[in-house]
């Protein structure tokens, strides 16, 4: 496959993707030193009382840094790599298998100028309400395709549209995922920034998500060189996020 008809195809697949993403995930994460809940109710996959994995969009530190994260959206944009490349920039990516598996070449690019690739299912079904095992196929399964593919087993989990229940964190500690990592800000695609709860302003520490290109919208590359822009301003930069979690 070319990369542009590679491109079109992921293009057309995203359109119905994370792009629905509201601002804000469905119910808000526990704290992260708080979330860990050994033995809550068992463990269904192991039969072990197992600590469940933190939920976080926000990390405690005093670092001037904030984390920008995109959700199968990045590949689409030439120009990203470029970007990524020449602002030293350690974003994170959360890949769904369906939806990033076309342009996984592509995808080996950016992460050899800096990107993070983890774990954003296979099929980019809403986790909350399924049983266990469905759940743990869909986390296990993008665990053991990346693991293939690029030859790391990711530690960060992004639940698809933020949603998620006590069995997504049982599921996901089953599958070796050490933290699930939902957004405090999310960049929207006309590029302005919103907030799931506090203050309408980055902190250090803030969880950003980028959402998916619009056709109506602001490109990726644009639309974070602008909120680069913004971050610096606000005497913050970019940190890489897997250093924190």
């Amino acid at each position: 496959m070319s990369a542009v008809t590679a491109l079109a195809v992921l293009a057309a697949v995203l359109l119905t993707g994370c792009g629905a993403r509201s601002a804000g995930p469905a119910e808000p994460p526990p704290v992260a030193q708080q979330a860990r809940a050994g033995g809550q109710g068992g463990n269904q996959g192991n039969g072990r009382g197992q600590d469940l994995p933190p939920v976080v969009d926000h990390v405690r530190t005093t670092d001037p840094v904030v984390f920008l994260t995109f959700d199968d959206s990045a590949e689409r944009d030439p120009r990203f790599a470029a970007l990524i490349r020449e602002r030293r920039l350690p974003v994170t990516l959360f890949l769904t298998d369906t939806v990033a598996g076309p342009v996984y070449g592509h995808l080996a690019r950016l992460r050899s100028v800096g990107a993070s690739l983890q774990n954003h299912t296979l099929d980019h079904r809403s986790l909350r309400g399924l049983p266990y095992a469905g759940q743990r196929a869909e986390i296990c399964g993008q665990q053991a395709k990346l693991k293939s593919r690029f030859g790391v087993r990711p530690h960060l989990f992004r639940p698809p549209h933020g949603t998620y229940d006590t069995t997504t964190l049982r599921a996901a500690a089953d599958c070796g995922i050490t933290a699930v990592v939902l957004w405090r800000a999310a960049l929207d695609p006309a590029g302005d920034l919103a907030y799931t709860r506090g203050d309408h302003d980055l902190r250090p520490g803030d969880i950003v998500s980028v959402a998916p290109d619009h056709p109506t919208g602001v490109g990726l590359s644009a639309r974070t060189e602008r909120l680069l822009d913004e971050i610096e301003d606000q005497g913050l930069r970019v940190g890489r996020l897997e250093d924190y979690l």
